[in-house]
This record gives C-alpha cells, sequence and structure tokens, in this order.
C-alpha cells in the first residue's frame, strides 16, 4: 500500500527525533506510529531508513540507508527543510510524543513572551522548546559536543543563533547544538563559540584566567578543538559564523 504525504510526514517528523541507532520495530514509538496510521512496525522503520538514505551526514557517514526512498519522500523531505517550525510542530503534536505541558530534563533557552502570552501560546512556545530537544539530543546522541557529558539531566539542546533572533530557524535543528550546561551558558554569553569550521574558539575574556583552574581545565582547553560532529543535522556553517560575529567576544 502506497504511503500517503500525512504518513510521510509523520514518519519524518520522527526520524528527526530518534538516534539512528534506535530506527528499529522494537522502539515503543515506532510501534506507536505504526499502529496509529495501520502499518507494521517493520514498515515504519523500513520508511525511517529510507528518510536516512536522504540525509547527507547519515551518507557521509557510510551509512547509506535502504537507497530507494520514493519522490514523495525527496518532497516531504525538501518540505521540512524549508520550513521546520510549521512541519515539525504539527508533525509531532499527531504523534502524540508531547503531554499537555511538557517540560525538558533541565531549564532550556530563556524566551521572552509579551506580558499578555495567553497560557496556550506559552505551552506551544515549550512544546517547541521541547521538540528541539528531542532532536537535537538525538543527533549528538546524547553527548556534548564539547565536554563528552552525557548526563540528559546536564545537557541543553543551545541555540546557536537565539529563538528571539531568527524565527526561520527555531526548529531547525542544524541551528542547535548539544552542550553542557556550563558550556551552554558559556556559549550563549559569547564566551565561546563554534567557528564554520566546527573549530571551538575562546574569548581572550576567559583565556587569561590563567590562576583559575577550572576554567582553563574545562573551557580554555577547548581553544582550536572540534566538536563532535552530529550523526544527523550537522551545524550550519553560516549560522556558526552569525553567532561568532555578533555574540562571540572576541
Amino acid at each position: 500500500m502506497k504511503w500517503t504525504e500525512d504518513e510521510l510526514r509523520l514518519a519524518l517528523a520522527l526520524y528527526c527525533q530518534l538516534p539512528f541507532g534506535k530506527m528499529h520495530s522494537r522502539n515503543k514509538e515506532i510501534v506507536k506510529l505504526a499502529e496509529k496510521i495501520g502499518r507494521t512496525p517493520s514498515a515504519v522503520a523500513m520508511k525511517l531508513v529510507n528518510f536516512a538514505s536522504l540525509d547527507p551526514e547519515i551518507v557521509n557517514s557510510g551509512r547509506t540507508g535502504l537507497g530507494n526512498a520514493s519522490s514523495m519522500d525527496r518532497q516531504v523531505w525538501a518540505n521540512f527543510q524549508n520550513n521546520w517550525d510549521s512541519e515539525i510542530s504539527k508533525a509531532a503534536d499527531e504523534l502524540g510524543i508531547i503531554s499537555e505541558t511538557p517540560l525538558p530534563a533541565v531549564e532550556e533557552e530563556e524566551i521572552p513572551l509579551p506580558v499578555n502570552t495567553t497560557r496556550k501560546t506559552e505551552i506551544e512556545v515549550r512544546k517547541k522548546q521541547y521538540i528541539f530537544r528531542r532532536m537535537v539530543l538525538s543527533s549528538y546522541a546524547g553527548i556534548c559536543c564539547i565536554s563528552g557529558l552525557s548526563e540528559p539531566r546536564l545537557l541543553i539542546a543551545s541555540h546557536i543563533v537565539p529563538w528571539k533572533d531568527n524565527t526561520e530557524n527555531r526548529l531547525n535543528p542544524k541551528n542547535g547544538l548539544c552542550l553542557s550546561v556550563l558550556h551552554d551558558k558559556a556559549f550563549d554569553r559569547g564566551l565561546i563559540t563554534v567557528l564554520p569550521d566546527f573549530t571551538i574558539a575562546v574569548s581572550s575574556q576567559i583565556s587569561k584566567l590563567r590562576n583559575d583552574t577550572f576554567i582553563q581545565e574545562t573551557l580554555v582547553s577547548c581553544h582550536g578543538t572540534k566538536i563532535m560532529m552530529p550523526e544527523k543535522f550537522h551545524p550550519d556553517p553560516a549560522l556558526l559564523a552569525w553567532h561568532s560575529q555578533n555574540v562571540f567576544l572576541k
């Protein structure tokens, strides 16, 4: 039975939120989607791996997926790349992954909301934060790309270009880095940055603190090294350039 566009949207939304290694028929979220659309878990898992064949990061890593993506698969993939906010948020709602008031494991980026914001709008913002977190952490296999820390309660899905500064990339996983709480705060305040070639740069404002052993070991020592690259959705070099030019304190 041919897949419909709506079914493909749901499958791709799930693909974006699962680590590559968990795209198998025993995964509870895959089983749930299969039940929802009347297909077998194996068929859904196979479709997710089809999408992997369209993902340049997966292909470049040597994992080519099944390699038989359809023209509609390609169209749905392109739609997501061009409009993350509407495509992923709507599909994630339909998947039923998100509870009514999802709360990240740790406090994510502070989102400025108008004083008269309704409860419904606030919940929508929190949902989008939760979706972004799932996509970014799954891409980095739940590991801080600078320190290697893997405790989820101490990890942040950090926006490269902040939420308030770029509406088009709020839910774009290529606008995200998986960082420890410490490295997220340093990145947010411009004390560190990631250059377009994925090299870490440390601000002179902290590199000169020679007597602070902790800063030297946890931040300054990272200068000139490369981040651990995600298995999906590599950070966009243009967005990294924006951060290094507009946030980083040289």
